[in-house]
């Protein structure tokens, strides 16, 4: 052991930002007036920005004032509120079209032109106040299908999902943020093979990231090798063209919406099968598609739905644009993240430790923080300030995992990091739900909680415990009891707290959910000084990442180096780096990156998480580029298998697009080719920079702005 890991000194230590973090700081979250004039001085001026809006929010001056010094406590020790509230809390007077809301999701786009076209305007006005959206688009008939009112036939959704995209482009270029985009399609629609190859075409749904709606019947059709039906639902006009009670024709399924549709008391809606394929197939289209262009994604709808803690009020079918929060229609969510790496204790020595009581302690300040956002979401649309003053959603998470780890001396994807990792996320919770807890109490439980529901077959149906209590059709039950004692996430919750459960049946609860871990990409790069995103690994200890930058006509690369890298260059060895031979600059072995872990690992440590987190985790299984396609497609079976809600992987593929972030030996590798508009072809390594149309671009962000065709349009 070299004597320089005991020399550390164990209090609490400040790494200097590196010039990356402190400029995307700058570009991104610092307020600044109409001129461009810093109003935030310095990286604590925003935290105070932050901490008086929302402490603003308190009932009385005495308040203010003590949850103030509480709030700007917790961000000065690692809480960070997502990308909307860093910018736009406080800002009022400079951005008052603005939200501070991360993650809606549309309302359902129901099979009519006025509708769809609707959703389209009401999409621009919620990305204009710079939220994420998603929307699920296997809700408009199949291509080919006849439209009786207007004598013709339907184009499909992914034409209308065209519409979507370039709208999204236009509005993000005109508000400077780039828009993001998440479209669902369920895995049974019968243009779903067009989807999974929807953005192969050069420059397609690039607003969009995709994912499936993935069921436990497709999953099993699968395994059992059987065939697949592709179905719609049957409108009422079509039910005596059609026997209902004929299987071959006819398949009982959950549906977003029952309104024009034939359905059962049960919640169930008929739905045609317009023909049939061999679910292996279909799965190993979707599985190549995945390993080439890394989409499209997987939702795994039914433990989506099972686990929501609103499981009898909402039926989930999308997310936010990274996936972390599933939402009803017209949902939407807040964000936090709590910084890891400021807890840990003597990092890279033999006494490294974690300090739960202090973590414990923020995430409880935190909550009160975050619940203080709902009062000031700013959202454009009624239906989505309703959903959130009704149900108070929040989404707390963490990011720097993977370098708290290594400061810790584990390795990602151990053992002993996946216990750390499922304590964390139980800490968390425990913490969260018993200020829920006493929020309640002081403020109110969220409206929802104090509402009367009917018992309906439904909810017989997804929760037979009830009948064995005595519900039957008809009875009446509060919102509490259904959230605290019936919600499969509670009952969980309840084998480690359960006073703190049946206490929650009886008050309610201040929100409805509490957790979420979100890719944290930016505020990790920025304020957490380049801390590992969310749960994921470091990408690598030092990398390059390509950036929008207002003006310049493609993305720009930045280097940086991994928090735990600059940490430990600042606290043990300023010589050290990685992949270096000489003996001076080795890291230890604990130095892992994102292309160091297996694929059954990274899921591993995500279904530790996902046991305590009531949402949903946004997660990447990055996998070399060599990889073999027999290891990958595996990964999918195992993350269901796991109980995953979700699961997404990133291979590198310069041949399909430029990903955000990119290792040096990557570029090195890659040789991109550009032909002139005399015929003359020119060769560059991806790491090469070019003079092109004024501008220094690196070869590869040319190549993948000109071939996407965003070149020039930032």
């Amino acid at each position: 052991m070299n004597a320089r890991l005991e020399a550390v000194r164990s209090d609490v230590f400040d790494i200097p930002m590196q010039p990356a973090s402190q400029d995307i700081w700058d570009k991104k979250y610092r307020l600044k007036s109409k001129s461009g004039d810093p109003i935030d001085r310095t990286m604590d001026d925003s935290f105070k920005r932050v901490a008086r809006a929302l402490a603003d929010a308190e009932s009385s001056p005495d308040k203010r004032a003590h949850w103030y010094e509480r709030f700007l406590w917790a961000l000065r020790r690692g809480a960070i509120p997502a990308g909307r509230i860093t910018s736009n809390a406080g800002a009022l007077e400079h951005k008052p079209a603005t939200s501070t809301i991360n993650c809606t999701v549309s309302g359902t786009i129901t099979d009519s032109m006025d509708d769809i076209l609707g959703k389209v305007h009401e999409a621009g006005l919620t990305l204009k106040a710079g939220c994420g959206i998603g929307y699920e688009f296997s809700t408009l008939r199949p291509r080919g299908a006849y439209v009786s009112g207007a004598g013709a036939y339907t184009s499909g959704p992914l034409s209308f999902m065209d519409i979507y995209d370039k709208m999204c482009f236009t509005v993000s270029s005109a508000g400077g943020r780039r828009g993001a985009q998440m479209g669902t399609f369920d895995v049974s629609h019968p243009d779903v093979k067009e989807f999974i190859k929807a953005k192969r075409e050069d420059g397609r749904l690039r607003q969009f990231n995709l994912s499936l709606l993935i069921t436990d019947e497709f999953v099993k059709a699968v395994e059992t090798d059987a065939d697949w039906p592709l179905v719609f639902p049957v409108h009422v006009k079509e039910q005596h063209e059609i026997n209902l009670n004929d299987a071959q024709h006819i398949v009982w399924r959950e549906w977003p919406h029952r309104e024009n549709y034939v359905s059962r008391d049960d919640g169930l809606v008929a739905c045609k099968i317009y023909g049939k394929i061999r679910a292996k197939g279909l799965w190993e289209m979707i599985m190549t598609s995945t390993y080439d262009f890394a989409e499209p994604g997987f939702i795994l709808i039914d433990r989506v739905n099972e686990m929501n803690n609103n499981w009898w009020c909402e039926n989930i079918r999308a997310t936010n644009p990274c996936g972390e929060q599933p939402l009803p229609p017209y949902g939407s969510c807040l964000l936090g993240s709590v910084n890891l790496t400021k807890f840990v204790r003597d990092p890279f020595t033999t006494r490294a430790r974690f300090d739960w009581d202090e973590y414990k302690e923020v995430v409880r300040v935190f909550t009160r923080m975050l619940d203080n956002v709902v009062e000031v979401n700013g959202l454009p649309l009624e239906g989505q300030r309703q959903e959130i003053l009704r149900k108070r959603r929040h989404g707390m998470g963490y990011l720097g995992l993977g370098s708290t780890l290594t400061m810790l001396r584990m390795r990602y994807g151990s053992p002993d990091s996946i216990a750390f990792t499922d304590q964390v996320s139980r800490d968390m919770a425990i913490a969260g739900w018993e200020e829920a807890l006493i929020l309640a109490k002081e403020k109110g439980p969220a409206p929802i909680m104090s509402e009367t529901f009917k018992v309906t077959g439904e909810m017989l149906r997804k929760r037979p415990e009830m009948a064995r209590d005595g519900y039957t059709i008809g009875s009446e039950i509060e919102g509490r009891t259904l959230h605290a004692r019936y919600s499969r996430y509670m009952q969980r919750v309840a084998t480690v707290a359960p006073d703190l459960v049946a206490e929650l049946a009886q008050v309610g609860a201040r929100f409805t959910h509490h957790s979420s871990i979100a890719p944290t990409g930016t505020i990790s790069l920025s304020i957490g000084n380049n801390a590992s995103n969310g749960i994921e690994p470091s990408f690598a200890h030092h990398y390059s990442r390509n950036v929008i930058r207002e003006g310049k006509k493609s993305k720009e690369k930045v280097e940086v180096f991994s928090y735990e890298l600059l940490a430990y260059r600042h606290l043990v060895n300023p010589k050290a780096m990685p992949y270096s031979d000489k003996p001076e600059e080795k890291l230890p072995e604990y130095f892992v990156a994102a292309d160091d872990i297996s694929p059954k690992e990274h899921v591993d440590i995500q279904a530790a998480a996902q046991t305590w987190i009531d949402s949903s985790i946004s997660k990447t299984a990055n996998v070399p580029t060599d990889y073999p396609y027999s290891d990958f497609k595996d990964i999918y079976m195992y993350a269901h298998k796991r109980g995953l809600k979700g699961c997404t992987t990133f291979r590198f593929n310069p041949a399909a697009f430029q990903g955000v972030l990119v290792k040096e030996q990557d570029l090195e590798n890659t040789i991109y080719r550009f032909e002139l508009d005399d015929g003359s072809i020119v060769e560059a390594r991806g790491n090469e920079e070019i003079e092109y149309d004024g501008e220094t671009h690196t070869a590869a962000n040319l190549f993948d702005a000109l071939k996407e065709g965003y070149y020039g349009k930032f």
